[in-house]
């Protein structure tokens, strides 16, 4: 048998920041721009991650706590047959929330919307995030055919008693 070769290959992680300052000087600038920076806690050259777990299960590297206030809050604009809503809501949050919101705006229970994203039905269960719901998207609004048709059987059933 012949000899096997084995290569190494070293990863090292790199760090990209926006300032361009040279290692090893000593000018006050370059010092006063790398201690400004946040960035995670380093042991010898070595940086720790923290992580966090999504709602959808996935294990992710957490992000930095100076975001943005509202960074999370996504616009979408909901269509109904003949108006249309622009609603701000938590990317994370259910269709099911949103329903709830919707409710209070077009004055359907929850229970009577159907929500339409991507030509697909959405359960209220489902994450906006994780089906793929960003800001400035759009999500069709309809009345659910049972429910409008029992509404119209009662109103006709109530008229005949009233009469």
């Amino acid at each position: 048998m012949g000899l096997r070769e084995t290569k190494m290959i070293k990863l090292r992680s790199k760090r990209f920041c926006r300032g361009s300052f040279k290692l090893g000087s000593n000018s006050s600038n370059n010092v006063k721009a790398a201690s400004t920076r946040t960035s995670p806690k380093e042991y010898g050259g070595i940086s720790e991650i923290k992580w966090e777990l999504r709602p959808g299960g996935m294990l992710v590297q957490k992000r930095e706590s100076g975001d943005s206030v509202g960074e999370g809050t996504i616009t979408l604009r909901v269509s109904t047959v003949s108006k249309w809503h622009d609603i701000s809501i938590e990317a994370t949050s259910t269709f099911g929330e949103l329903k709830m919101i919707l409710s209070l705006v077009t004055g359907l229970e929850p229970r009577e919307q159907r929500l339409l994203f991507k030509g697909k039905e959405r359960e209220d269960n489902e994450y906006l995030h994780m089906v793929g719901v960003r800001d400035k998207d759009k999500v069709l609004l309809l009345e659910d055919p049972a429910i409008k048709e029992m509404k119209l059987h009662m109103k006709t059933a109530y008229r005949t008693i009233s009469v």
